[in-house]
């Protein structure tokens, strides 16, 4: 009969193997986009958009949730940033400067119809997750000698977050009436769904920081990480010089 010592380092084994085929099957979701962008809404959502009028609060932050817990973009960047943190106070601090950023755009730009180039925009998301990528491998200060201000990155990112939506939103002409409200809402939901897919990355995180192989394989996944930016980076601009 295994003892209870030797039963536990094959747990962690399972526990490492399924974090790192979860993080795969993230990389790979990436990988593999077709024409639904990272900021693309689904057909079913665009057309409601498109016909309602009027002040609609809960079906607004529904979509609002759904945008962040599917949008891989977000979320890569996300487990980038927060990927070598372990104090919450640290991680509030980082999250709550990329939704300040997502957020402030996000608004402004579809309430003042301020459109950017929605394969530029998103090109440039795929630069956020390709730095923090970079960040997490210390290739900055190996290569150049410096270390970028992470947090100011983290806010700057998020800004171009919030203009990769707000661009996608001003294609299908939001009703004027009930915008504010409408958007406020949507929002709010960006919010709610953003804590769920944190919650969700930060239990995964810590069970795989529990094993002995977390330091071993962060190297590699930060390291598909970056590739999958980079995919998106070229997805995005061969996009933008066919279309």
């Amino acid at each position: 009969m295994r003892s209870h010592r030797e039963g536990k380092p094959a747990a962690a084994r399972v526990v490492q193997r399924c974090l790192g085929l979860s993080l795969l099957t993230l990389c790979l979701a990436t990988l593999g986009v077709s024409e639904a962008f990272a900021h693309a809404v689904a057909e079913g959502d665009k057309g409601y958009i498109q016909e309602i009028t009027g002040v609609h609060l809960i079906p607004f932050v529904y979509l609002g949730a759904k945008h962040m817990v599917t949008g891989y973009d977000h979320l890569l960047f996300l487990a980038g940033v927060i990927f070598f943190l372990y104090r919450l106070k640290d991680i509030g601090i980082y999250v709550s400067l990329f939704a300040l950023g997502h957020s402030t755009t996000m608004l402004l730009g579809v309430y003042f119809n301020v459109g950017i180039n929605s394969f530029l925009i998103d090109a440039i998301i795929g630069l956020s997750v390709v730095y923090k990528a970079l960040d997490n491998l210390g290739a900055y200060q190996r290569w150049f000698g410096f270390q970028p201000n992470t947090k100011a990155a983290t806010l700057i990112f998020g800004l171009f977050h919030g203009f990769g939506l707000s661009t996608k939103i001003l294609e299908y002409k939001i009703a004027p009436d009930g915008l504010l409200q409408n958007l406020l809402a949507f929002n709010v939901g960006v919010e709610i769904g953003q804590l769920l897919a944190l919650a969700g990355i930060l239990i995964a995180m810590g069970f795989w920081r529990r094993t002995d192989g977390f330091r071993r394989h962060a190297y590699t996944a930060n390291v598909a990480m970056m590739a999958a930016g980079f995919v998106l980076v070229g997805y995005q601009l061969t996009g933008y010089f066919v279309s």
